[in-house]
């Protein structure tokens, strides 16, 4: 594969399990970005693609496959992901024709103007969830950047307050071992559970949905109809299952990330105090500078090549969006946090097809917490107990982040 540097890491070493990793991964990918055109782990079997160009060719390539029983038998997302398991993937792993259909029936409730909308609802949450803080010294993860997003998306679903705790523990659970090639036996356990737990509570919703629909998120999806084609039941549970705890784990890092970037970088945080209309271009500089997603993945449905690289149809195809952030050929001082930057464009949303579903309401989330925070405590610094990096496989967020008012 070219790897000019023979000891460049492999397996464990290039996950979040890893310490040296888990706490900066952005050199140890730039060590593989500088050495080599594609990376081979002989270790996980697989291929990662870190040069920024390739990354956003590959995502954006409408032949390659998501769909992990595609794969090899052996190779990486085949293993990982299930690619033995006989059932029909979430939308974040289909191929078309499944994945156009679907796509198209639940698409239009997070069109921009539709989730511009939402905004003065994601207002009143920030602000109630940053009324119930008392304390000049918090986890901000805890207390903040954790509950915004599963209250947000569960109000927004008509879902009663009562189980927005359990929500959040729920997708929490559920999400651990999902990306991880090394799960913990007593993880994968509860995190059955979990979404056991979560497919029965949307079963319920839906069916007390369907005999009264109202103006919330899921009677729109059970009602969302193209060309005579509806969501079955199967359909909307696995929908509501992918908007939760896709959309919590990773808006929550956002959040966190972009607060942590904030407060290392104080120059930056007066800028933003001193126009809050920066906001916008500030939450995209932070999506590229810390993403909360670290990889996504694709299968060759073809032999082909990277920088000359052979990969075979089926193989396994890792594409590091954190490195395609930070590569010095497109963006000039990568490693430097600039929410002034002219070009903050990023690969944290995916590409193609699979760009994400729920880009702009992160987006909408992240924006009006982070103006939210530093507005409530214009003196906001990093806390004496300082913070913990989450060990949750292909993200990147903390599991606490004590900040001091």
């Amino acid at each position: 594969m070219n790897d000019l540097d023979t000891d460049l890491p492999k397996g464990i070493a290039l996950t979040v399990l890893d310490e040296r990793y888990r706490s900066n991964p952005y050199n140890i990918l730039d060590r593989i970005r500088r050495a080599t055109p594609l990376h081979h782990d002989d270790e996980l079997n697989q291929h990662i693609a870190t040069h920024h160009d390739d990354v956003k060719s590959i995502l954006r390539d409408k032949d390659v496959w998501s769909d992990p029983r595609k794969g090899k038998q052996g190779s990486f997302i085949y293993e990982l992901l299930g690619g033995a398991n006989d059932e029909e993937p979430s939308m974040l792993l289909m191929d078309e024709p499944n994945h156009k259909r679907l796509r198209s029936l639940v698409s239009k409730p997070f069109m921009p103007s539709a989730v511009e909308r939402w905004r003065p609802r994601t207002q009143q949450v920030v602000t109630r969830i940053l009324d119930g803080i008392n304390e000049s010294e918090f986890d901000l993860i805890k207390d903040f950047a954790n509950p915004i997003p599963t209250v947000v998306i569960a109000e927004l679903l008509g879902i009663d307050a009562s189980h927005h705790d359990n929500f959040k523990i729920w997708s929490d659970q559920s999400v651990k071992t999902a990306f991880s090639p090394f799960p913990d036996s007593e993880d994968l356990k509860v995190a059955e559970i979990a979404q056991q737990k979560l497919d029965d509570f949307f079963l319920k919703e839906i069916e007390v949905r369907r005999k009264n629909l109202g103006d919330d998120l899921l009677s729109e999806l059970i009602r969302a109809e193209e060309e005579g084609d509806k969501l079955s039941q199967a359909e909307l549970v696995l929908q509501c299952n992918l908007m939760l705890i896709a959309g919590n784990v990773t808006t929550t890092d956002l959040i966190g990330n972009g607060i942590k970037a904030l407060l290392d970088n104080p120059q930056q945080l007066q800028l933003l105090k001193d126009d809050p209309s920066l906001i916008k271009n500030a939450v995209e500089e932070m999506l590229r500078f810390d993403s909360p997603v670290l990889n996504s993945a694709r299968i060759p449905n073809r032999d082909m090549d990277v920088q000359g690289c052979p990969i075979g149809t089926g193989e396994s195809l890792i594409v590091s969006l954190a490195s395609a952030n930070r590569d010095p050929n497109v963006y000039p001082d990568p490693d430097t946090f600039d929410i002034k930057r002219e070009d903050t464009h990023h690969q944290s949303f995916g590409g193609g097809r699979h760009m994400c579903l729920g880009a702009h309401l992160a987006r909408l989330e992240a924006q009006e917490a982070i103006l939210a925070i530093i507005t409530r405590y214009p003196d906001i610094k990093h806390g004496q107990k300082g913070f913990v990096r989450a060990t949750v496989p292909s993200f990147r967020g903390m599991e606490s982040f004590w900040v001091t008012t």
